[in-house]
């Protein structure tokens, strides 16, 4: 999809290039997008761009950046986006907005440091382990499996099955697959250490999450508004793991509303 008021650019972070969507104006936000990266400017961009500017940088290893050979974990992902924030972020900070790994990349940055953040929203995260309930293995599942346990919408679901990439798509997918398993493989898709480090989360959080996620279940939402101590926790019906693909306007309002709540 494209937008007139969106545009690609890239940006540098050290020797490191960024490749960034970038659109709207009004309060920062910057999204941290998760394994399957972003290929286009979405209609939940589009949502969030009418009262916010929006940035949306592909992570390294991702999409069109670069991919530097220090970045091996998330640990270092987590760094390497102080260094970004450092270089970038507006003077008045950015709202951070994260899905999935790009919600758990969100909590690492700020447990380190919050100084250009304003406020958080985790968007069916990863990054924590709750005890018995165990997530889905994307590692091992097949194309269908994975769509079925990522898509909500059975019509969806048939369409992503019968797509057909491009070689340059299909040549993205598979550099966005290996980061994926360069930074979540082991422990998968969390990080052992990071809950007990949360509570240095001191800027305003929200928790969103689909109902029927495949991957990881609706109870982690609990999980993570428990240990950032919010009550903002917000799970949409007819979802599963994509809220801003498959419920775009609702998730785009809920964080409208909440950045309504928390004024600069």
């Amino acid at each position: 999809m494209t937008d007139p008021n969106s545009s690609m650019s890239t940006c540098q972070v050290g020797d490191v290039s960024l490749n960034l969507r970038r659109g709207g104006s009004g309060r920062p936000i910057l999204f941290l997008h998760g394994a399957g990266g972003v290929s286009e400017w979405t209609p939940f961009f589009s949502e969030l761009s009418k009262t916010n500017e929006v940035w949306v940088p592909d992570h390294p290893g991702f999409g069109l950046s670069d991919n530097p050979a220090f970045i091996k974990n998330m640990s270092d992902l987590a760094m390497f986006y102080l260094d970004f924030l450092d270089s970038h972020a507006p003077e008045i900070g950015f709202d951070v907005v994260g899905h999935s790994i790009g919600g758990w990349l969100a909590a690492e940055i700020a447990t380190r440091n919050s100084t250009h953040i304003n406020s958080l929203t985790l968007i069916s995260s990863a990054g924590l382990r709750l005890e018995g309930t165990p997530m889905g293995d994307v590692f091992i599942w097949n194309a269908e499996e994975s769509i079925k346990n990522l898509i909500f919408d059975p019509l969806v679901q048939e369409k992503r099955l019968n797509a057909q990439p491009t070689p340059e798509e299909a040549e993205i997918m598979v550099r966005n697959k290996f980061t994926f398993a360069k930074l979540a493989w082991h422990p998968r898709l969390f990080n052992p250490d990071l809950k007990k480090w949360l509570h240095r989360v001191k800027v305003p959080t929200q928790v969103i999450w689909g109902e029927h996620d495949g991957l990881i279940p609706a109870s982690y939402a609990k999980l993570w508004a428990d240990v950032l101590n919010t009550n903002e926790c917000h799970i949409l019906g007819e979802c599963s793991h994509s809220p801003t693909n498959e419920k775009p306007v609702q998730t785009a309002e809920l964080i409208k509303s909440f950045l309504g709540k928390h004024p600069l």
